[in-house]
């Protein structure tokens, strides 16, 4: 590394360690008093005050979010933004993580980490601030609310203008099963397709002596159950990945009663984009041609919740570059794509980008998954990401990839 971008990265780590117990503070508070989708307005507050005291001036989004523009604007620089992206909300999942700074709001956790997504975020930003005049463009951060739900923040973000004017943007994804101090990454797709789904059934309903003067909608909702996903899987392509699996089923209240209705809901994943295009029409077809037999009515609810994350193969390289560089050489682990949903994957239809997985696990130690309530990171993920952050927009503004101005 030439002398210059070692004194870069060197002044990174150090303004990351100067913010660190600052940092895990913070991230301790978020932790305390999490907010669901749409209600992040604490934690919307808490990001806001900071980037204030840093001279910052940060722009609310409607509802909860924000966004906070470093260094030279478009107009200025004549070059596009580099966008870091966090996402704020939290899981209403109650927490059982055990630590002083557990949750105080009932049935409610970071169980997916987004208090760790937001504190790096933040952290990143406070160190390109005291950067800024050394920024070859200007830095979006975009703190947005309700990545849990679809249709997620990000979409809502993208009316109100969060990507309005960025060239590349960037994200880090807590993974429990990579140490702490490194991350994952893969060009191309790490996530999946994701959209939820329901179908419900009504009939007239009757006694269960007499099926044969109803529709039976509960063994309907038995064979939606088990034969939909096997139609999926021969009419789509199964290089594609394509998963229905269902989470809740709910269909009378008698055991002697065939009920008038039941509904089942589940969720929808693919691991392409084709497919994705596809499965919705072949989901419905497969739907009303299992039940046509039984005589009920039928209604498929879709709704196309998230694309996936395709990560551009430039970005990913600079990504992996920065944390090659403020990480060591052997940082950077190949990663597989998940079934999991993001809906950073709109913002990826906004500009290229790429997203990584950010080491939550201590070294050696106990992999915590994700959406439990015993989820509990190793704090030193902390300044991982947001020294990882830092120096990748500070590689992207000087290696814009082709076509990117």
């Amino acid at each position: 590394m030439e002398g210059r971008e070692s004194a870069v990265v060197e002044r990174i780590r150090a303004l990351v360690d100067a913010h660190l117990d600052e940092l895990v503070a913070l991230r301790r508070d978020l932790h305390a008093h999490p907010e669901v989708a749409h209600t992040e307005a604490r934690t919307t507050a808490v990001v806001a005050e900071r980037l204030r005291a840093a001279g910052l001036t940060p722009h609310l989004l409607p509802g909860t979010g924000l966004t906070c523009d470093i260094g030279p604007g478009v107009v200025d620089s004549g070059r596009k933004l580099v966008a870091l992206r966090a996402d704020l909300d939290a899981l209403p999942v109650p927490d059982t993580c055990g630590e002083p700074w557990h949750s105080t709001v009932p049935g409610v956790s970071h169980a997916c980490g987004h208090d760790v997504h937001t504190t790096v975020v933040l952290g990143a930003g406070l160190v390109l601030a005291a950067l800024a005049d050394q920024l070859p463009v200007g830095v979006r951060l975009i703190f947005q609310a309700a990545e849990e739900v679809q249709p997620g923040g990000a979409t809502a973000a993208i009316e109100a203008g969060a990507m309005d004017g960025v060239g590349h943007v960037f994200a880090l994804h807590c993974d429990p099963r990579v140490d702490a101090g490194r991350i994952g990454s893969r060009p191309g797709p790490i996530t999946a397709a994701s959209d939820p789904v329901s179908v419900t059934l009504t009939a007239e309903g009757g006694h269960t002596s007499r099926p044969h003067l109803t529709g039976d909608v509960v063994f309907a909702l038995g064979q939606v159950i088990t034969q939909v996903p096997a139609v999926l899987g021969r009419r789509l392509d199964p290089r594609a990945g394509v998963n229905l699996t269902w989470g809740h089923v709910h269909a009378g209240s008698a055991g002697n009663a065939i009920p008038a209705t039941g509904t089942v809901r589940g969720t929808l994943r693919c691991l392409e984009a084709r497919a994705w295009e596809e499965a919705g029409a072949v989901l419905r077809e497969a739907v009303e041609h299992v039940v046509a037999p039984y005589r009920v009515q039928v209604d498929v609810q879709h709704l196309r919740g998230v694309p996936p994350v395709e990560n551009e193969p430039h970005a990913t390289r600079l990504l992996e570059a920065a944390a090659r560089d403020v990480l060591g050489p052997d940082a950077v682990e190949a990663t597989e794509q998940s079934l999991g949903g993001e809906d950073f994957a709109w913002l990826l239809t906004r500009a290229p980008g790429a997203m990584a997985r950010l080491g939550t696990r201590v070294p050696g130690g106990r992999s915590f998954d994700l959406h439990r309530g015993d989820f509990t990171v190793d704090e030193a993920a902390i300044a991982t990401g947001a020294r990882v952050l830092a120096r990748v927009a500070l590689l992207a503004g000087e290696h814009p990839a082709p076509g990117v101005t």
